[in-house]
């Protein structure tokens, strides 16, 4: 299974997931408050009206943890502004067309039940074209689903890594053999451009965006206004075959629940398997039925995590990180942040102290 690829460098991150960058002062027609990050949400007929409302969902409720002003302002757009068909029994009207791209510094692309030849020849319409070419330079794009197909097909993809729904990989792959399509993927993020599965992996992709953008503590405000997981690995697959257990079969949850309580300490497979009086082959098949990941990959995925928000919110040093989250040493830490991350723990920290100065 594919991990989900390193971003790009900080000054690649802090250029493009924040405000402050190119275009941000001025006036604008469409977006109304300096400051804010800027999120177009672009939506076509055919529109699957759940994954259209991720980004206002997620995006809306970021705030800055010292006011609560909001970090993000969320507008929707068309091709041109009124009327847009769902794929459910109603419309929606927006109220701005292509204009809200040229002034976006991140722009959405939910699926779409009628991409007509986008999908099924991987070719833009002359309407879609112009919507494309009118995205503002610099700006960041996102796709949910199978708006990677809109991507794709403008170009945005080729030669890099991406994703979408794992129902539509293969033609997807097919249609684009200029893409390293990854199909068991929850989300890539390639820098300026990330590709997400469907429906829930867009709420994934998303919360990563916020995190990458304002870090952990945000996003996991936001996680806990929305009732969601706070964070999942864009490497972990995309469906897991059996996602609940048995009724009659024990549950890892306890198990979990213990190890997240002592990350500090070191803990075994065995030590983990007792919490639930399974056999340790046992446990280790529930646990991935359930997680979809092995335990040893779930707890590095802990640990990680765990230490990112000590990065972010503590003045400890990256010892005493590494100790606290799990790692032992900081060469055993800075190893595993490379892996997941891409940056180094002093790299990670200066990023978001950088952001927070700002």
């Amino acid at each position: 299974m594919a991990e989900v690829l390193p971003q790009r460098g900080a000054e690649g991150r802090q250029g493009r997931g924040r405000p402050g960058g190119a275009g941000s002062a001025g006036r604008h027609s469409v977006f109304r408050h300096p400051g804010r990050h800027r999120v177009a949400v672009f939506a076509l007929d055919g529109v699957i009206p759940f994954e259209l409302g991720i980004p206002l969902r997620i995006f809306g409720a970021a705030e800055n943890p010292d006011d609560r002003s909001h970090l993000y302002e969320v507008v929707t757009c068309s091709v041109r502004a009124g009327e847009v068909h769902t794929d459910a029994d109603f419309p929606i009207v927006v109220e701005h067309g292509m204009e809200a791209l040229a002034e976006a510094d991140t722009v959405v692309f939910p699926a779409s039940h009628e991409l007509g030849p986008v999908y099924a020849e991987g070719r833009l319409t002359p309407p879609l074209a112009e919507a494309m070419a009118a995205i503002r330079p610099g700006a960041r794009v996102v796709s949910i689903c199978t708006g990677s197909f809109l991507l794709a097909a403008a170009g945005l993809l080729d030669g890099r890594p991406a994703t979408t729904h794992w129902s539509s990989a293969d033609h997807f792959q097919r249609l684009f053999p200029r893409i390293r399509v990854d199909p068991d993927v929850l989300y890539v993020d390639d820098g300026d451009v990330l590709t997400s599965a469907g429906v829930a992996a867009g709420i994934d992709l998303c919360l990563h965006i916020v995190r990458r953008d304002f870090g952990t503590a945000v996003a996991n405000g936001v996680a806990r206004r929305t009732v969601v997981p706070p964070h999942r690995e864009g490497g972990q697959a995309q469906y897991v075959r059996r996602p609940l257990p048995e009724p009659q079969l024990a549950s890892t949850e306890r198990a979990r629940a213990w190890a997240l309580s002592r990350l500090e300490h070191p803990l075994s497979l065995r030590e983990m398997a007792d919490r639930e009086s399974m056999s340790v082959r046992t446990f280790t098949r529930r646990f991935r039925e359930e997680v979809g990941l092995s335990p040893g990959q779930w707890l590095t995925q802990q640990r990680v995590e765990h230490a990112r928000q000590l990065l972010e919110s503590t003045d400890m040093s990256v010892d005493q990180v590494a100790r606290t989250s799990g790692f032992g040493t900081a060469a055993s830490m800075r190893q595993h942040l490379q892996t997941a991350l891409g940056v180094s723990p002093t790299a990670y920290r200066r990023t978001f102290q950088t952001a927070q100065a700002r």
